[in-house]
């Protein structure tokens, strides 16, 4: 099953996106927008810039896990991982972003 970006609004009225994995699990989300066109354009950012290595930043949280975040050619953070106990996680889950995001589709749920 191929990966997917849900788009949702808040209970605010601001938008944002998940990218999932084949498997349902959530890999990457967004930055809350202002509006549903932002968040179309988010989307369409991680598309581009996820098969590039050097897009990715990787990172320790505070909590000693492992995350990273993906960010465009202009270097504005798209997307933003879960926590990893293990670097190994982290690297795997940069792995399934390059292989999800750029074919993924969106279930518009905004």
């Amino acid at each position: 099953m191929a990966g997917k970006f849900l788009l949702k609004k808040s209970t605010d009225g601001q938008f944002f996106f998940r990218l999932q994995a084949g498997n349902g699990e959530p890999i990457l989300r967004s930055e809350m927008y202002t509006t549903k066109a932002s968040a179309e354009a988010g989307i369409a950012s991680v598309k581009t810039n996820a098969p590039l290595d050097e897009r990715y930043e990787r990172k320790s949280a505070s909590n000693g896990q492992f995350m990273f975040n993906l960010k465009a050619a202009n270097a504005q953070v798209v997307g933003t991982s879960e926590t990893y106990k293990t670097e190994a996680a982290r690297d795997n889950g940069i792995a399934s972003v390059k292989s999800n995001a750029p074919a993924a589709t969106t279930d518009d749920q905004a």
